[in-house]
């Protein structure tokens, strides 16, 4: 969650200063903090509030069209932007083919960059925690039912952000920015479709928030308020106490890549590949042998050893620095 609202912060200021002319320095709705917290207060509570998951779906939806609508700009400005980029780049540019001999893409790039690919990928896909209120909120529940719809969100997911993340590195290619947009603020500035993209992502990823508070909120009140009735109360301030905690992260967090880091090494490698393949060795009672069997346990060690890999370069790298 925190690493949604991190976007807000640093992206919101830039995306409303394009649309403005003249100074504006020193403005409070040009302050990242200042606007996530109005944000939280005015949008991100009250979403968080409602009871049943149910509701958000609407605003997931929504959401995905915005995501939808930021794949084509990403496609269609691949031919707005020259290569090789210039270093001073001004608003008057010419429509220049990404075809020169500086420009060709590599099918393999490895830097100390490379060590935060797995980890946001993992991150990216990261949809277990819904998994479970959704499930109990089908209407007529099922094994078969909850495959289709996993599948269905995994499959659309993946194909945005595999377009979005091919014309990116066309566009850029070593250039890419830790955060896609800003490259196309830096060479394509008050471009209408750019700054309307930008606004759009800004809104699809303040709506995810609170379908991610959802399952954190109901773990922590099935963990310590199982065998109690609900509280509005209770619910009221557990939303809070989530939201400052997600709040004050946000606001003291530099860069998003280092959430994105962090998470996809630690808790989003468990969720993927650790705790499905440990499940399913507990679970099953199939022999260890088999094919199933094995796989999870594949999956297990994969996960421990990408995890742990992972964390340690991106630690090693932060000393470094």
């Amino acid at each position: 969650m925190s690493s949604y609202l991190l976007i807000i912060k640093t992206e919101l200021p830039a995306a409303i200063s394009e649309f403005l002319s003249g100074d504006h320095t020193g403005s409070w709705y040009l302050d990242g903090q200042t606007l996530l917290i109005i944000i939280c207060v005015g949008i991100v509570f009250p979403l968080a509030l409602l009871p049943k998951i149910g509701f958000l779906g609407y605003t997931s939806s929504l959401s995905f069209f915005f995501m939808v609508f930021f794949a084509l700009v990403v496609i269609i400005k691949k031919w707005s932007i020259p290569c090789p980029l210039p270093l001073n780049y001004v608003e008057q540019y010419f429509q220049i083919s990404n075809a020169t001999d500086d420009c060709k893409p590599r099918l393999f790039h490895f830097s100390k960059e490379s060590v935060y690919a797995i980890p946001t990928m993992a991150f990216s896909f990261l949809c277990h925690t819904s998994i479970l209120p959704i499930y109990c909120e089908l209407q007529s529940p099922s094994k078969k039912r909850m495959q289709n719809v996993t599948h269905t969100a995994i499959v659309l997911s993946f194909l945005i952000y595999f377009v979005s993340a091919l014309f990116g590195y066309l566009t850029f290619y070593d250039k890419v920015a830790s955060e896609l947009l800003q490259g196309y603020s830096t060479y394509l500035p008050h471009d209408v479709v750019v700054m309307t993209v930008k606004l759009c992502i800004l809104f699809a990823v303040l709506l995810t928030v609170p379908l991610i508070h959802f399952p954190a909120r109901k773990a922590l009140m099935m963990i310590f308020f199982s065998n109690f009735p609900f509280s509005w109360i209770r619910h009221s301030l557990i939303t809070l106490a989530l939201n400052i905690i997600i709040v004050l992260l946000a606001l003291y967090v530099p860069d998003i890549k280092n959430v994105f880091g962090i998470v996809g090494s630690s808790t989003s490698t468990c969720l993927i590949f650790v705790f499905p393949g440990l499940f399913y060795l507990k679970l099953s009672r199939e022999d260890f042998l088999s094919w199933k069997k094995l796989g999870a346990f594949v999956l297990l060690i994969f996960g421990i050893l990408v995890g742990n890999f992972s964390l340690a370069l991106i630690i090693f790298n932060w000393i470094n620095k």
